[in-house]
């Protein structure tokens, strides 16, 4: 199953792509975030055989994709 979330705002700065899920990543100031929202979501999904990833749409926006595994009931 895939899942996918996108919004139309700048996207993300190339420079910053490769880190949104790295543990305390925030382009907040000092005592404005933690950085750890998107690093807790990643590990979350990670524990369920899914993939987390995140892109900049060539319209512009920024689009998150979430897969995890059909497990038949």
């Amino acid at each position: 199953m895939q899942l996918r979330f996108a919004d139309n705002g700048p996207g993300i700065a190339p420079e910053h792509l490769s880190r949104v899920f790295d543990p305390f990543f925030t382009t907040k100031s000092v005592g404005k975030g933690t950085g750890l929202g998107l690093s807790i979501s990643y590990g979350i999904v990670e524990q369920h055989a899914g993939q987390l990833s995140v892109a900049n749409l060539p319209q512009g926006g920024a689009q998150f994709t979430l897969t995890l595994p059909v497990i038949a009931p």
